[in-house]
């Protein structure tokens, strides 16, 4: 069975394209790229030409998820193993594999209706190394584990969903299993990795945007203090306190963005375990702090 190897890229939709830019480069410390297109910039955090595709289209919300194949024979059988499964697939245009810049791309839709491409050859820039939006004590941690990972929504139940990542030859299940008061039974999150990140993909409590956050790694614990102090001096809602995560041992913090969703910087991720277990609590910190979370989330999960 062939699988996804990463996370590549990410398409987002949003209202105001400038307010973006700013926030990417002075606080996320992505390089933002313009290449003259109407209503589009990307952003970079390695050596890729892309790992954001940023589009001003007034949706505030995640557009699609881009994920890689090793090359041109997987992508072939990619299309073989989803069509197989009853999955519609679409083999992108040249044009449209060129817009992603890559070889190839197909697009098809996941188990809740949320558009996912499969694509192969991206392009990589050794000639332009990246340079931050702002200062930085190290760079992104991207590497095998691709950009990040993020929790979206999904309207079908875990079943099917997993049944449907289990496709793309991902692996996991459910990682936290909280408590709620007043609830019969916890809350579950359920996670799915695809390389050496602990997760790709989760997926958590529906919310008022298909994306919950964002994650991005930075290879120096000093890069998430540095960013606290930034998100804070630059009076950016602080969503979920510093600390550390059980399942992937994160230490990190979430803050909002200016689509209304969160992002999170985090260092210091242990590899995937390849083996079930689950959490009932981070290991501390992570607070979710009031009123910031409403239609978010309201416990501090990843």
């Amino acid at each position: 069975m062939v699988q996804v190897t990463e996370l590549g890229y990410m398409g987002l939709g949003v209202k105001k394209l400038g307010e973006w830019k700013d926030y990417a480069s002075k606080i996320l410390g992505l390089e933002v790229v313009d290449e003259g297109e109407a209503g589009r910039c990307y952003f970079r955090m390695d050596y890729w030409h892309h790992r954001f595709i940023v589009e001003e289209d007034g949706r505030d919300d995640l557009n699609f998820l881009g994920f890689r194949v090793a090359g041109v024979e997987e992508f072939r059988q990619m299309q073989r193993q989803l069509t197989d499964a009853g999955v519609k697939v679409r083999i992108g245009t040249p044009e449209e594999a060129d817009d992603r810049r890559v070889l190839e791309v197909m697009k098809l839709e996941d188990a809740s209706g949320h558009p996912i491409e499969i694509f192969h050859g991206p392009q990589i820039q050794f000639d332009k190394p990246f340079h931050p939006g702002r200062r930085m004590h190290d760079k992104f941690k991207t590497g095998e584990g691709g950009l990040g990972h993020l929790i979206q929504s999904e309207s079908v139940g875990f079943e099917k969903t997993y049944e449907f990542y289990k496709l793309l030859g991902m692996r996991g299940g459910v990682e936290y299993r909280i408590p709620m008061p007043g609830m019969p039974r916890p809350f579950d999150l359920m996670f799915m990795h695809c390389n050496s990140r602990d997760h790709t993909v989760a997926f958590g409590p529906p919310g008022t945007k298909r994306i919950n956050h964002l994650m991005i790694e930075v290879e120096n614990f000093d890069d998430v203090g540095l960013a606290y102090e930034i998100v804070r001096a630059n009076n950016v809602p602080v969503a979920i306190a510093p600390g550390r995560h059980a399942n992937d041992h994160m230490y990190s913090f979430y803050f909002m963005n200016p689509s209304g969703w969160m992002c999170e910087i985090g260092w210091g991720a242990r590899p995937a375990t390849h083996q079930s277990e689950y959490y009932q609590r981070d290991t501390y910190g992570h607070e979710p702090v009031a009123g910031v979370m409403k239609g978010i989330m309201e416990t501090a999960a990843e």
